[in-house]
């Protein structure tokens, strides 16, 4: 009888095996055991896997590499964690090398977001993207660098992730709606910072900017007379 923890390597790799195996990544990232230019490769690749065998070799090397699936978590039992599948590659990849990134207004969600900020700066404003998903997955991760989550009132905010001479914070924000959608953040932040928060008072603000172009331009027509 073949061992659980040693699965058939021809097994159809789940996301939660691919997010586990990134998690693993980060870690060893965090820790000094990658470069940087190494974790991008392992990472590319863990999402790009299509069974078990192929993501064994990615952390073998490293510390629980070899027990990783069989101390693993699937993916949804905890409350903090997206409880539909997740598609094997993201939606969408915002990078940024030395530079900045930005990602807002009006667009389409997908369920899998990366976030890459290597001594640059990504921002990804959800605050009037359309939802077509119930979960939303960003995954982000900050290397001399700084990645920011912004999300709309209407949704719920869940985040786990960790710092290495950084920050990683994520304001918890639970929806009145049942039914609303679920942003999830997690990832990792060395010696940058990961941060995710719902944008408050923008309804106010744009009330009192109204307030203040039209009083500007009832003062400039009474001017002009």
């Amino acid at each position: 009888m073949r061992d659980p923890a040693h699965p058939d390597p021809g097994l159809r790799a789940s996301d939660a095996d691919r997010d586990r195996v990134a998690d693993l990544l980060g870690q060893a990232l965090a820790e000094g055991r990658l470069t940087p230019e190494e974790h991008a490769e392992r990472v590319g690749e863990a999402f790009r896997a299509r069974t078990v065998g192929e993501l064994d070799p990615l952390v073998r090397d490293l510390p629980g590499g070899h027990r990783q699936r069989a101390a693993a978590t699937p993916y949804g039992l905890a409350p903090d964690r997206p409880t539909a599948a997740l598609p094997p590659y993201p939606d969408e990849n915002v990078v940024a090398v030395f530079s900045a990134a930005l990602r807002k207004g009006r667009w389409r969600a997908g369920r899998r977001i990366h976030a890459y900020a290597v001594f640059g700066s990504v921002e990804i404003d959800l605050s009037e993207a359309l939802f077509e998903y119930q979960q939303v997955v960003v995954k982000a991760f900050s290397l001399f660098g700084h990645v920011e989550v912004t999300v709309p009132e209407n949704v719920s905010l869940r985040g786990t992730g960790g710092g290495v001479l950084g920050q990683f914070e994520v304001d918890s924000l639970d929806a009145e709606d049942p039914n609303a959608p679920v942003v999830y953040v997690d990832g990792w932040a060395v010696l940058g910072n990961v941060e995710a928060r719902p944008r408050r008072g923008r309804t106010v603000a744009d009330i009192l900017d109204r307030v203040r172009r039209t009083a500007e331009r009832g003062l400039r027509g009474r001017q002009g007379r």
